[in-house]
């Protein structure tokens, strides 16, 4: 494992192990030069290949032909700042293991350990790779939609900018709130290489997979939000047996009106604006009528999922969902007064019906004096008849 430069005489030790340590002499002639040679070795957990929230451990192992010394070690991750790990080593300072804190998928890239010591003076620079495979987006996402609209769902993943030894699988999977049936979407591999390949899990549940998309990306299109394609979609990531996942949770909203149609003069109307889940603490519905007052708005108490809003005449009514102070979504909902004409087609039906009842009441009460009076004429003439019979009387010639 060493080989010697014949014109420097300098001297090549390969594949450089801990025992390498030890004093190497050089002799030309009557000189004779002695070096010391000090090794370090760093390890890290899992060959540096992590999913979010797991905790890497970090061995450094030292050796030298002279006593080891007490080393001050500084840890720098990939965006260059300092790392303060859990430091344990034992008494001969020969071992030292550093437990770093949970990982996200932005820890990605070259870390630095530095190594330190006054005496012997050492000050040496060690990189190593962490590969944390993971999502660019948090843990649990909130999205809001109202119906009818079109929304995309997308979740970014970091695999392009690593390595990998090997590929890893996922899928998509959907449930609606409270349910614990959970429906599979799609699923997807990547391989080592990062070729990627996509298939279409569900022909039930209407989504597309848009053709163009960034890179490392899953995502899926609701050309037409429905009410209830509220729930939490998650998606999951499997490598090496281990697994990792990123949800969004979609909101949807949806207004209505009780009675539907036109406001009738003097009438009244409940509008309804309604979520299809709880709302977090610091999230809200709120009507308010546009060009109104303040007493034409309506806010919904703390884990409400609906408010309601009784209006009395013609307006353009703007629910709004708020996060924050923020504005998410809103819907509006216009309440029309009925038209002049439409108030005489209702007055003139009611009088229409009215006379129709009158009439159909006048002809029942004319048939049943007539029928009355045609009974009361036969029980006349019945009785005549049985008069007649009872003195009818027969005279014979003598």
């Amino acid at each position: 494992r060493s080989e010697i430069n014949p014109y420097s005489k300098h001297l090549k030790v390969l594949d450089l192990r801990l025992s390498d340590a030890g004093i190497y002499t050089c002799e030309y002639g009557s000189h004779t030069v002695s070096i010391s040679l000090h090794v370090f070795k760093l390890t890290i957990s899992l060959d540096g290949y992590f999913l979010p929230n797991e905790v890497p451990e970090l061995t450094l192992m030292q050796n030298s032909p002279h006593p080891l010394p007490d080393l001050d070690i500084t840890l720098f991750n990939s965006n260059n700042n300092i790392v303060r790990p859990t430091l344990l080593q034992d008494k001969t300072h020969q071992k030292y293991i550093l437990k770093l804190k949970q990982l996200e998928a932005t820890d990605s890239g070259t870390w630095m350990c530095h190594v330190h010591s006054d005496s012997p003076l050492i000050n040496q620079n060690i990189s190593f790779d962490v590969k944390v495979l993971g999502f660019q987006s948090p843990d649990l996402e909130r999205k809001y939609a109202t119906v009818d609209s079109t929304v995309i769902l997308s979740w970014h993943l970091n695999f392009q900018k690593i390595k990998w030894k090997e590929g890893f699988t996922g899928q998509l999977n959907w449930k609606q709130q409270d349910s614990a049936t959970a429906h599979e979407l799609l699923d997807f591999n990547v391989t080592s290489r990062g070729e990627w390949h996509e298939t279409k899990k569900s022909s039930r549940f209407r989504f597309e997979i848009p053709k163009s998309k960034p890179e490392s990306t899953i995502e899926v299109k609701l050309p037409k939000v429905h009410f209830n394609h509220s729930g939490q979609y998650q998606c999951q990531l499997a490598y090496n047996k281990r697994y990792v996942q990123s949800k969004i949770e979609l909101v949807v909203m949806k207004v209505s009106a009780n009675p539907v149609g036109p406001l009738p003069r003097g009438a009244e109307m409940t509008l309804i604006c309604q979520v299809s889940s709880p709302l977090p603490s610091n999230a809200h519905l709120l009507w308010e009528r546009v060009n109104g007052t303040l007493m034409d708005i309506k806010k919904s108490k703390q884990d409400e999922t609906k408010v309601e809003v009784t209006v009395s005449a013609a307006g353009l009514w703007n629910c709004h969902l708020i996060e924050d102070n923020d504005r998410k979504i809103s819907l509006n909902y216009p309440v029309e007064e009925a038209s002049v004409w439409i108030r005489y087609v209702v007055i003139g039906a009611s009088i229409g019906g009215s006379v129709l009842l009158f009439g159909l009441a006048c002809m029942c009460i004319i048939s049943g004096i007539s029928w009355q009076r045609r009974r009361q004429r036969a029980k006349r003439m019945a009785r005549a008849r049985q008069y007649l019979l009872e003195n009818k009387t027969c005279q014979c010639q003598q």
